[in-house]
């Protein structure tokens, strides 16, 4: 019956393993949206300056691009849980650290931002492991389903998170937000203590050193035109589009002149948008035109973007940017199940930490120069002129669609190269 009303979805669900898992995950994700949105409103608070907002978002991010690519090698060596739980508690650790030390009264903007890049270490050493777990609780006929589901959790925590954070901040401040999302990373980890996939042992580990087994992960998505095409589509959406999150606070309160309140209705507009096209997407679970929706969502992402910028109503705004979630969503969605579906299982961990830096670790480089030009030229002029450069990706892949098609959808991982 599950399965009638979910179609893939409820396949995927019904799988004890990965629903236990997902729980864990959806509740860790509200901890995260939380955070950032706290960290974001205090840098602003603290500053009133978009080159911060920027600089602080960098600090978080950064990490990603620097540090997830060992993680995936290691991910590949000693095993999926292991790197997750020791992120959590890491993760946990550090949030309640920058908690007390804001209900102290002793943190300033430079103090913020080295926290905030060790937790966005903590982060990155589990985040290849998180993605690549999945494949070791579901069969591949239901993963594309898995990874939307996913997707859902982590875009419901955008309206949930930011809500939460929002009305606390407000109430009792920046500190207890994220005292309380300490609390759901150590909650997180207790559910990881009773999860168990199957492990790397050590017999199993690689002769080849940690850099050897980095080149040859960056080696095969060069020379995988399918994987190389989804790399190149998703870092151009990343770099143009994505840092908005980022910059949001600076929206909210230069833009609309709102406070708080505004920026979790802007941030919760582009959630509600990612919740429904992958909510959708979790209940189609097909593999077959995930290409074309990648491409088609580039364009439309863009265009829905520039015209959130051209009004002067905060409603309006809202209404576009839930477009352009819904359209970025669908985007990173079929971009991560063509990966996983095409990628060998050897290199698994590895091209997702790849994925990982261009998905979420260009973001940051984006925010920081995003952030500079907005000082300048102001925020509308500098976040329209990105979505403009979508339009030329959109342009250069569409003659590509069926090769890549061919070389994506198929079963067999090996037509992809």
């Amino acid at each position: 019956m599950l399965t009638n009303i979910l179609g893939g979805a409820g396949r995927a669900l019904g799988i004890p393993l990965f629903r236990r898992y997902w729980t864990g995950h959806s509740l860790a994700s509200v901890g995260r949206w939380m955070y950032r949105t706290a960290i974001g409103w205090l840098a602003w608070e603290m500053t009133h300056s978009t080159s911060w907002l920027g600089a602080v978002a960098f600090a978080d991010l950064v990490p990603t691009v620097v540090l997830t690519i060992f993680s995936g090698a290691l991910a590949d060596r000693f095993g999926f849980m292991r790197l997750i739980r020791l992120s959590q508690i890491l993760a946990g650790a550090l949030a309640a650290l920058l908690a007390f030390l804001i209900l102290t009264d002793v943190i300033g903007i430079f103090g913020l931002i080295v926290i905030t890049a060790c937790f966005g270490s903590a982060e990155s050493l589990g985040q290849p492991a998180r993605m690549s777990a999945v494949n070791a609780m579901v069969t591949r006929k239901d993963l594309s389903s898995a990874i939307a589901l996913g997707s859902a959790s982590f875009n419901a925590s955008r309206i949930v998170g930011p809500g939460i954070a929002g009305a606390l901040i407000l109430w009792l401040g920046a500190g207890a937000v994220i005292a309380l999302c300490a609390l759901t990373f150590f909650l997180f980890f207790l559910l990881l203590r009773t999860i168990h996939i199957e492990e790397a042992k050590p017999a199993q580990q690689r002769e080849n050193s940690l850099l050897a087994d980095i080149g040859s992960g960056i080696s095969y998505v060069v020379h995988h035109r399918g994987i190389r095409f989804v790399m190149i589509m998703l870092a151009a959406t990343s770099f143009f589009i994505r840092p908005v999150i980022e910059l949001m606070p600076g929206v909210s309160g230069q833009i609309f002149d709102a406070g708080p309140g505004g920026l979790a209705f802007l941030l919760a507009a582009i959630g509600i948008g990612a919740l429904f096209a992958s909510l959708l997407l979790a209940r189609r679970g097909e593999m077959q035109g995930l290409t074309n929706l990648l491409i088609f969502s580039t364009i439309l992402t863009g265009v829905s973007l520039m015209l959130s910028m051209q009004f002067g109503h905060i409603w309006m705004a809202a209404a576009f940017l839930a477009v352009m979630g819904a359209f970025m969503l669908s985007g990173n969605v079929a971009a991560q199940t063509l990966v996983q579906n095409s990628v060998d299982a050897p290199f698994r961990a590895r091209v997702m930490s790849l994925f990982i830096i261009f998905a979420y670790g260009l973001p940051a480089v984006g925010a920081v120069i995003m952030g500079w030009i907005a000082h300048y030229a102001g925020l509308q002029a500098t976040i329209g002129g990105g979505a403009l450069v979508m339009l030329l990706f959109w342009l250069w892949s569409w003659p590509k669609r069926r090769d890549m098609a061919q070389r994506l959808e198929a079963s067999d991982a090996a037509k992809g190269h």
